[in-house]
């Protein structure tokens, strides 16, 4: 079992910046992702990264968020730069039960419990 908590939420003005930071309670092997759910849609991938570096993102998120991880602290982060009104949902951390580099939530194993990002325009 996998406990994952996120932190980093808030509310900032459009073109403002957040991080997110997901820390696991033990060390996994697995790929990692963000994903990202808005009142009344469905759960989006954001951003996945695996083991080893290589790393996925959503088209709409390209060129403006990044994800990190640090294999010591076993904690995945988001920075999210220029965020726009759209970007507002509730983020989550996930890790797979594998090491394939994807974006299917549906094949996530463990995931934390959200932390709310709010952007005005």
């Amino acid at each position: 079992q996998v406990q994952l908590v996120e932190s980093g939420g808030g509310s900032v003005q459009a073109g403002g910046s957040l991080r997110l930071s997901c820390t696991a309670s033990r060390y996994t092997a697995s790929t990692m992702g963000w994903f990202r759910q808005a009142p009344g849609k469905e759960r989006e991938g954001v951003a996945a990264i695996d083991r080893i570096g290589n790393k996925m993102y959503a088209g709409s998120v390209k060129g403006r968020f990044t994800i990190s991880l640090d294999n010591a602290k076993n904690t995945l982060y988001l920075q999210m730069n220029s965020l726009k009104p759209e970007d507002t949902a509730m983020y989550y951390c996930a890790a797979d039960s594998g090491s394939y580099l994807h974006l299917n939530s549906a094949l996530y194993r463990y995931w934390g419990q959200g932390t709310q990002v709010t952007v005005s325009s």
